[in-house]
């Protein structure tokens, strides 16, 4: 195998979009975030990467809360256009016909389209150049019952969730495995 070696850049992918609605319950924003990623278990947390001057930056980094709205295929039309268009300017909501809803934990909304929605707060920011890491502990998570199989556990491939890679927006395919299938004994046949 033939390799170029490039100057470093950011080309980890695929990446999660994720919809971060932040702001005022009665004057809530949307972002699109590529840079979005778990960081810890106990207590549970995530962080998200905003750069200084978007909008919903300085929303997020006044009130410390955010939400972590997972989109499907049916919303990537609203991830791609919350992503190039301002708060500033434009009711987000509004033009993507989203329905905002008061969060249970934090002071600001949900996306109800969103099956998944990852209530944050804020516990750090760090200033790391173009992008400020707001560092989070997830304090509610909010589960559309359809996802839930009669057991009550989270069946996350129903909700058909989406990656960007590279300047692209895919559709989740098929599974290749579970956790710990590598290692798992096989059972005896009979």
């Amino acid at each position: 195998m033939s390799r170029q070696v490039w100057k470093g850049s950011t080309l980890l992918n695929p990446e999660p979009p994720v919809l971060v609605s932040c702001g005022s319950p009665d004057k809530p924003n949307l972002i699109t975030v590529g840079w979005c990623g778990t960081i810890c278990t106990q207590p549970p947390m995530l962080s998200i990467s905003v750069r200084p001057e978007r909008y919903s930056h300085h929303l997020i980094k006044e009130s410390g809360e955010f939400v972590v709205n997972l989109p499907t295929e049916s919303l990537v039309r609203a991830v791609d256009w919350c992503g190039v268009k301002s708060g500033r300017d434009v009711d987000k909501f509004a033009a993507m016909k989203l329905t905002p809803v008061p969060a249970a934990k934090v002071g600001t909304v949900l996306v109800e389209e969103s099956p998944v929605n990852l209530e944050c707060k804020v516990t750090q920011v760090i200033s790391l150049g173009s992008h400020d890491l707001f560092l989070a502990e997830c304090v509610a998570v909010d589960v559309d019952e359809s996802l839930l199989n009669e057991d009550g556990k989270l069946c996350l491939n129903k909700a058909r969730l989406i990656v960007y890679s590279h300047g692209d927006y895919l559709a989740l395919g098929r599974r290749l495995g579970t956790f710990g299938y590598s290692v798992r004994k096989r059972k005896p046949r009979r």
